[in-house]
């Protein structure tokens, strides 16, 4: 959002999106949401088949198609990209956005390992634009009443953490089955664990280990066990994309707890936090 401000008023500015690429992360979830926003438009998609974008696009009623990522991204009129591309190309296109001057929201994972994320660090800061990982948890009402809840005392102090995620894919064809391409259940949905145990806890984990099981065929992890110490205070996760779909969280205080019943594909309607 850009405000200027005059003598005479104050007026804003909406961002202009551009996204590349039509997964259905983007098409059926993120682009209607934006569409939705009061400061936000989305102005242009890209694909690599341009009648790939030009049909998502007019179902999607966005005025501008491009058959290319680097087309919508030299567009002059697009301020900010958002990327919901397979992750091994999130660290490729969230630094080329950036290069050209536009903020990126990218999907989760950013990057595939640390030194990713650092190379990224030092794009943006050399850029000065905008770089954000989407995980819309740390926005989301029903996880912001819970982090306030573990924080107020309501429950005493929040020691312990324990959460879920699982769903069953056996699809050999899925890019999540691909290890090169940064699949498997660790960094589709065991992010999402780490993530809102450090947002809860709001530090970092002094010590991590891990149960992690492997496909013998192509190599992705497809069941793990996580177990963070946030310096006397626990985070133990699983998650699974070889099991039936669950999700579920506990934050666990000395004097009660907080469950979230539906924590990762959270309702639009209504917030599901149980406090015990």
């Amino acid at each position: 959002m850009a405000v200027v401000v005059t003598p005479e008023r104050t007026t804003t500015k909406k961002l202009r999106w551009g996204v590349l690429g039509v997964a259905r992360i983007a098409t059926k979830k993120v682009i209607p949401g934006m569409q939705r926003g009061r400061w936000t438009t989305v102005d242009a998609l890209a694909s690599r088949t341009e009648s790939k974008a030009r049909a998502a696009a007019a179902e999607l009623g966005i005025p501008k198609a491009y058959g290319s990522y680097e087309a919508l991204i030299a567009d002059p009129d697009i301020d900010a990209i958002y990327i919901p591309l397979p992750n091994h190309l999130h660290v490729e296109w969230t630094a080329r956005a950036a290069e050209a001057g536009k903020h990126v929201l990218c999907e989760k994972p950013i990057g595939l390992v640390a030194a990713d994320a650092e190379r990224l660090l030092e794009v943006r800061d050399r850029t000065g634009v905008l770089i954000q990982e989407a995980f819309m948890v740390r926005t989301h009402p029903q996880w912001l009443g819970a982090r306030d809840i573990a924080r107020s005392g309501r429950i005493g102090e929040a020691r312990s953490i324990v959460g879920y995620f699982s769903f069953f894919m056996d699809d050999p064809a899925n890019i999540r089955q691909v290890k090169e391409w940064g699949g498997g259940g660790i960094l589709d949905i065991g992010c999402y664990l780490v993530n809102t145990a450090r947002m809860i806890f709001a530090t970092e984990p002094r010590r991590v280990c891990a149960l992690i099981e492997e496909q013998p065929n192509h190599g992705v992890d497809y069941l793990a066990s996580i177990m963070m110490d946030f310096a006397g205070r626990h985070a133990i996760g699983t998650c699974s994309t070889e099991l039936a779909h669950a999700q579920r969280i506990t934050i666990a205080g000395t004097a009660g707890r907080v469950e979230i019943e539906i924590p990762f594909n959270a309702p639009s309607d209504r917030v599901l936090l149980r406090i015990e």
